[in-house]
């Protein structure tokens, strides 16, 4: 995806049937229906009868709701496979938080924010895909992993910015997770999210790897900005679906921002075989601990 502009735009429209008036022959059998019924069921001394009591009207969930529905999760120690009803009633996050052993309150250990390759697929266990690529290249690390589920949407639309916000607000708010040491990487679609969390919510995190991606940084209006974050940016040299030339161009114009940009050139890499970069990634590990951490 070349740019990240997002519009939301709902509406409801309510039908109506109307009612057909009463032919003339039957209205005085429902007069005298009604004149049966109320003498028969009529009102008693104490006066009519008071309007029904409505029923409450449940209120709406609160960010407070959210909060505490996490708190209630069981996380263990290793992966677990979760599901939040986030702040609109009824809509669920689904995601995956893996759990270093070493961590503790006195040993708060990084986080790996993952986002999964192809989005808009909705497939509901693409969260689940951590073993693929982003366990292997943190073996032995001792980091937390939150791997979220993109609900068939790119991951900048507006859903997923608030998913990825929360999600990312409350697992380091209440595990022992490092605040300075959190990393946003992903693949694809993935790699695009990584992308576009780094230019407009740089306090999320403190680096970016974004991996097969193609991705402009220019502003709506042609601006430029430098992005705050440094970022590892890996991509395929055979890559036939984002070609390498437009991807180094996109590089090229941010670092000529001021970007702080290692460009990686992975050669023999094509688009569609995410596990073959976990070396790469191990490499960018390598950076992140020598030159960001």
């Amino acid at each position: 995806m070349a740019s990240a502009n997002f519009i939301l735009d709902l509406s409801k429209i309510n039908d109506f049937k109307t009612m057909k008036k009463l032919q003339f022959y039957i209205r005085p059998i429902l007069l005298f229906t009604v004149f049966l019924l109320f003498f028969s069921c009529g009102g008693s001394d104490d006066g009519p009868d008071p309007d029904p009591i409505p029923d409450p009207v449940p209120e709406p969930r609160t960010s407070q709701d959210v909060i505490d529905d996490f708190n209630a999760l069981t996380i263990n120690v290793g992966t677990n496979d979760l599901q939040l009803e986030s702040i609109v009633e009824g809509v669920f996050w689904n995601f995956r938080i893996i759990v270093p052993e070493a961590a503790s309150d006195s040993n708060q250990r990084p986080l790996v924010i993952r986002l999964h390759g192809a989005a808009q697929s909705g497939s509901a266990t693409a969260h689940q895909s951590t073993e693929c690529l982003v366990e292997p290249a943190f073996e032995g690390k001792d980091v937390f992993i939150l791997s979220p589920n993109s609900n068939g949407v790119l991951w900048y639309e507006q859903a997923n910015i608030l998913q990825i916000l929360a999600l990312s607000d409350l697992v380091v708010s209440n595990l022992d997770i490092d605040p300075a040491k959190v990393v946003l990487t992903g693949y694809s679609d993935g790699g695009n999210g990584s992308w576009f969390y780094s230019q407009f919510y740089p306090d999320l995190i403190s680096a970016a790897i974004p991996m097969a991606t193609s991705y402009n940084t220019k502003r709506s209006n042609g601006d430029l900005i430098k992005i705050d974050v440094p970022l590892y940016v890996i991509h395929g040299s055979e890559d036939d679906l984002f070609p390498l030339d437009i991807t180094q161009a996109f590089v090229d114009e941010s670092i000529g921002a001021g970007s702080d940009i290692t460009f990686v050139v992975a050669d023999g890499l094509v688009h569609n075989e995410p596990c073959t970069y976990v070396d790469e990634l191990k490499k960018a590990v390598t950076w992140l601990e020598t030159e960001v951490w």
